[in-house]
């Protein structure tokens, strides 16, 4: 089991930046994809950003631009800078890993809160 523990979010004015990290409890050498979901009261859990073991990385229409996703995997870490925040970017973001035997994990989350 890969544990995945999320630190960086709180509350941010529109305009500003916050910079989430995921930390996994083994090395991400062992893990194919990591990545950034997120949900928002009354919503499905969307994606935001991933990054595979080859450095492919894939982004939501609506971050592009604005947030960055970044990989270390010295430290068994991934990254999501976020810049440009808006109010609609307001929910609880949860890291993701997907290991080579496609089982998937998942942290507990942090929240993110925009204000206007």
């Amino acid at each position: 089991q890969v544990q995945l523990v999320e630190s960086g979010g709180g509350l941010v004015q529109a305009g500003g930046s916050l910079r989430l990290s995921c930390a996994a409890s083994e090395s991400t050498n062992s893990i194919h994809t990591m990545g950034w979901y997120r949900q928002a009261p009354g919503k499905q859990r969307e994606l935001v950003a991933v990054i595979r073991s080859g450095g492919t990385i894939n982004y939501a229409d609506s971050v592009k631009g604005r947030f960055t996703i970044s990989r270390d995997s010295a430290k068994n870490t991934v990254y999501l800078q976020m810049n440009s925040l808006k109010p609609e970017d307001t929910a609880r973001y949860y890291c993701y890993a997907r290991n080579y035997y496609t089982e998937n994990f998942w942290g507990q989350g942090t929240q993110v809160t925009v204000s206007s």
